[in-house]
């Protein structure tokens, strides 16, 4: 990699005042009452995208992160400014925070081309913030290394281990049914969310992490340190510092790093792992950014052959920092060197197989990380499923589903996103059974910016009676924490004309997972005839809800707008 050409990234993209050489006496002048010199502004500036809120609780700690990270290129003999973008905390915003993550990226791409910096590290953590930061990398042309805060660690509640989110959704599901009174939910309650950080388990926040460093845009072992770690602030130094080195030589840049062969081992990382449904829509988003021809049928092909090995909830029964103490993802790798491309070159510089010769074999005191010849599950952790309800594909997570309900059919009990759905479902006269199949609408892109509403709860009198999983259907996400037989992202979605848009109470509809097939069995031309009078939801009149949905993508696209 050849060398960055001289001169300070401070001079760099300068405001036009029609006279380069004033705006470059202004920028230094300004920069000057900040304290900084000639000295300072001749080393190699480093940006640091900075996602601190209040309404991120998962960033808590960030603050002490940000300063590792700065100590490490103050160490390599860099300058580090930091920058702010959009912090997209799951919990807090409404109505979801999907619908912001392509205006997150835009934010960050634009800052990254605007300030002037010779390299960039991103700082997030949160479900949206990490692939919002690899779609404004792909697009970027300066080296860029993303770092996250971490997992939180668990807690404990009456001898019992727990953590974020996938015993939240179990105890609520306990509560629901009448087996915990309201004192106890409020009391587990507190022990559920202990520390900074993301979730304890492998839902989305993690398996991003996961497939930031899977891809090569992390420094190894990067993605399951907890946040309130010291090692999770020594990775942040090491990035800091590592920073430094790519800005003096130039990279590689992110699109050196995001190549097919990339995508195609963080495919079969995310398998292994039976991770989060929603980094489907998210990788196809980032290799599109970068120009690789990704599509939604390869998550069920390239990955074929990977069973899961992985023991984290929701798949499995452990947590994060069981993952971590077992080896972490390098561990991991090392299992699946056999079925990985190995010449993939990331933000090290070395290949992948020169970083998995410094890692150990699987350790035999150890159960989280499985090996290949003693899977914790089959193959085919993530289906993909295509038929007449979802031409363009759904996706479902076999790894977390029920076993009984992988082939099933049912008749119809429909929910449309605008209504009051938990009224209708805690309903104690409803005329359901355990063999309906619930099916939500009007709840994907264009319609709802794509809520993790999937997961619809199990209806209370049902719930009451011991069921815990019943077959759901929708054009919506659903948390990577969360659990069931949920069939998810159908595409087209309702609001676009999809079938799913014209399903009527009692149709029956067919699972068929071993076929990967999701059918409405009702007769095409009485389909037809009902999409002629189906009338799409209005569309946003102003702002950016507009412009998302307008110009957004399906879910097997990537979910992403159309100009970018």
């Amino acid at each position: 990699m050849p060398p960055k050409s001289a001169g300070s990234a401070v001079d760099s993209s300068r405001t036009a005042y029609g006279d380069e050489e004033f705006s470059r006496f202004l920028r230094r002048g300004f920069l000057a009452s900040s304290g900084y010199d000639d000295v300072d502004l001749e080393r190699p500036v480093i940006g640091i995208a900075v996602t601190t809120s209040s309404y991120n609780t998962c960033h808590r700690d960030m603050p002490a992160l940000v300063e590792a990270v700065k100590r490490g290129v103050l160490e390599a003999g860099g300058l580090p400014m930091t920058f702010p973008t959009i912090s997209l905390g799951e919990i807090l915003t409404s109505p979801t925070s999907m619908l912001y993550r392509n205006l997150m990226a835009m934010d960050t791409e634009e800052m990254i081309r605007a300030l002037p910096m010779d390299a960039a590290i991103l700082l997030g953590g949160c479900d949206k913030t990490v692939p919002a930061q690899l779609m404004a990398a792909a697009s970027s042309d300066k080296p860029v290394l993303l770092e996250v805060v971490g997992p939180m660690m668990t807690g404990s509640w009456r001898g019992e281990r727990m953590g974020a989110c996938t015993d939240c959704r179990r105890l609520w599901a306990s509560h629901r049914a009448g087996e915990l009174d309201t004192d106890e939910i409020t009391e587990a309650r507190g022990e559920l969310v202990t520390t900074a950080g993301t979730c304890a388990v492998m839902g989305t926040a993690s398996t991003m992490a996961c497939m930031t460093e899977a891809l090569g845009m992390m420094l190894p072992g990067g993605a399951t340190p907890g946040a309130s770690t010291g090692e999770r602030l020594r990775h942040g130094v090491a990035t800091g510092r590592h920073a430094v080195a790519l800005a003096e030589q130039g990279g590689p840049l992110p699109r050196d790093v995001l190549t097919r062969a990339a995508f195609d081992n963080a495919i079969r990382v995310l398998a292994a792992l039976g991770g989060s449904t929603n980094a489907l829509v998210h990788l196809v988003a980032v290799a599109r950014r970068a120009g690789v021809d990704l599509k939604l049928a390869d998550f069920d092909t390239v990955g074929a052959k990977v069973p899961l090995l992985v023991d984290c909830k929701p798949s499995g029964q452990n947590y994060m920092q069981d993952f971590h103490y077992s080896g972490g993802l390098p561990a991991l790798l090392k299992v699946l060197e056999p079925e990985l491309d190995t010449t993939t070159i990331g933000v090290t510089g070395r290949a992948l197989h020169e970083l998995l010769g410094d890692v150990l074999a699987k350790e035999q005191w150890q159960s989280t990380i499985r090996s290949l010849e003693d899977p914790l599950g089959p193959p085919g952790a993530l289906a993909v499923l295509r038929g007449s309800l979802a031409p363009n594909g759904a996706v479902l997570k076999t790894s977390a589903a029920s076993p009984h309900l992988l082939q099933h059919t049912g008749p119809a009990f429909v929910l449309d996103a605008d209504q009051d759905i938990a009224s209708v479902l805690d309903d104690p006269d409803l005329d359901i059974t355990p063999e309906h199949v619930l099916v939500l609408r009007s709840a994907g892109p264009k319609a709802a910016g794509m809520p993790e509403a999937g997961a619809l709860p199990i209806p209370r009198k049902l719930a009451r009676q011991g069921v815990r999983d019943m077959v759901r259907i929708s054009d919506a996400r659903m948390s990577g924490t969360s659990y069931g037989t949920v069939v998810l992202h159908c595409d087209p979605e309702a609001a676009a004309g999809g079938p799913l848009a014209v399903v009527r109470n009692g149709d029956l509809i067919r699972l068929d997972i071993a076929a990967r097939r999701l059918d409405l069995l009702v007769d095409d031309d009485e389909v037809q005839r009902r999409l002629r009078d189906y009338v799409p939801p209005a569309a946003p009149q102003r702002g950016w809800r507009r412009l998302y949905a307008e110009t957004v993508l399906p879910a097997s696209q990537g979910a992403d707008l159309s100009f970018l």
